[in-house]
């Protein structure tokens, strides 16, 4: 007899709902509601996994201005900001996208600080 491992369930609509809901908050309010459904939705596994990678996200991405900011003073600082900027809205779309289609999806230049 073999061992087989049932499939993993696809996240219901409502759960691929509020995960897209948190990437797309997180290109406008940074941290904030990431970390409040990182907190409130425990039940649900992916969206706690994409508000965990979604709040990783925000820390980089607060990390990364916190740089541009000291670097300012010597102009690289103001290209920086707008890359980070700029980087910033493409991650989170494609984070949203991959959330409306139940993928999990990682982030390749995040700094997982949460695990």
């Amino acid at each position: 007899m073999t061992d087989i491992q049932p499939s993993a369930q696809p996240p219901s609509n409502d759960a691929t709902t509020i995960a897209v809901l948190v990437w797309i908050g997180t290109i406008f309010f940074s941290f904030i509601p990431a970390l409040i459904l990182y907190l409130v939705k425990k039940d649900d596994a992916f969206v706690q996994d994409q508000s965990k990678e979604a709040l990783n996200w925000a820390i980089t991405v607060i990390i990364a201005y916190a740089v541009s900011g000291i670097l300012v003073f010597i102009v690289i600082g103001i290209l920086l900001a707008w890359i980070v900027a700029l980087v910033n809205l493409v991650f989170c779309i494609l984070g949203a996208i991959n959330a409306s289609k139940g993928v999990p999806y990682r982030l390749p230049f995040n700094l997982r600080l949460i695990k």
